[in-house]
């Protein structure tokens, strides 16, 4: 209630220049009519002419404000301003301003985000249908030579529909990816949160990859936890993860190993995927996350993958409260890194 009583005495100061005036008038009005004894009638008349100017004044100065509020906003609607150093209003306004540069200062950042929104969407467009044109035109220029008498050629028949299947299966990959890449990002990806035995877990997915280590001539080394450390998370997804980063590790590693650490702490457990590989810029750390960034564009497509298998990688370990740290030295190798509950 004090406050109200107050707010409105401070908004009714905007026409105490009027009702000074109008007091002023008053007071002379009612000496005059002592001094000279005039009539009440000419008192009355007097009163109601001065009631009228100051009504007057005050719709003007009003109005002047009205005035003021709409070029703002017109303003505001033609992008006019570049700052909210540009919206000014009276002293009797500045509530008001404040709350406009507020909506201004919103708008603005609003329209920024969606700006930046289309040109990442125009940027997906372009990079998903150049990913499928490649397989696309590849597969189709092995069946067309194929078709064209290359089937009958015992030399190259089996080899062309050998590499026709390859990308058959990137194509499938890249789809898959675009499709769990779209359910992560729309919420629509539900995590199944279980407890689960941490050894047993990551040494099933070292177990699976030791084929592609051996066809490259390395040596992958799994530094195990304590036998009964359990975590919290989605096993199928956090899967995807560590398979993605191991796998990553052995591609871009020409000798030397790949080494997978777990580090327990009292509320979490650190997961560490180390290499002795090619490397990442240090300008390209913080892009390697983007859907579709590759460092190195030509040894990218030599190697394989999707493009989207990091960006994947991300969503889910936020999905888990979770980030993914990089180090990494040029022709030295890198170190993924991240934390997961226990």
């Amino acid at each position: 209630m004090l406050n109200e009583i107050k707010s409105n005495l401070r908004s009714s100061l905007i026409y105490l220049r009027e009702y000074i005036l109008f007091l002023l008038i008053v007071i002379i009005t009612f000496y005059f009519l002592s001094e000279r004894n005039l009539n009440l009638l000419f008192a009355y008349i007097l009163l109601a002419i001065s009631g009228l100017i100051i009504l007057f004044q005050m719709g003007k100065g009003r109005n002047k404000e009205l005035g003021q509020i709409k070029v703002i906003i017109n303003n505001i609607t033609t992008n006019k301003y570049s700052s909210t150093d540009e919206i000014v209003l009276t002293k009797n306004l500045d509530s008001l301003e404040k709350e406009i540069k507020q909506m201004y200062q919103k708008s603005k950042n609003d329209i920024e985000y969606l700006n930046k929104l289309q040109k990442m969407r125009s940027q997906f467009i372009a990079n998903v249908s150049h990913e499928l044109r490649t397989p696309i035109f590849t597969i189709q220029g092995y069946i067309e030579t194929l078709l064209e008498g290359a089937i009958d050629d015992t030399n190259v028949n089996k080899k062309f529909l050998r590499k026709a299947n390859q990308h058959t299966i990137a194509l499938s990959n890249l789809l898959n990816d675009l499709i769990d890449l779209s359910m992560i990002e729309s919420g629509e990806l539900r995590m199944s949160y279980r407890y689960f035995n941490v050894n047993k877990y990551l040494g099933g997915i070292v177990e699976e990859i030791v084929p592609l280590v051996e066809e490259n001539d390395l040596e992958i080394i799994y530094h195990p936890a304590r036998d009964d450390l359990e975590i919290l998370g989605d096993k199928e997804k956090l899967k995807q993860v560590f398979v993605n980063i191991i796998q990553n590790a052995i591609k871009y590693t020409k000798k030397g190993s790949v080494e997978v650490f777990v580090e327990e702490d009292k509320k979490s457990v650190k997961f560490i995927v180390k290499d002795t590989g090619i490397g990442i810029p240090e300008k390209s750390v913080g892009r390697i996350f983007e859907r579709f960034y590759r460092v190195d564009k030509t040894r990218s497509r030599s190697v394989g993958g999707t493009g989207l298998g990091l960006a994947i990688v991300k969503h889910i370990l936020e999905a888990h409260n979770s980030t993914i740290e990089v180090k990494s030295v040029l022709n030295k190798g890198s170190e993924f890194s991240f934390e997961l509950n226990k």
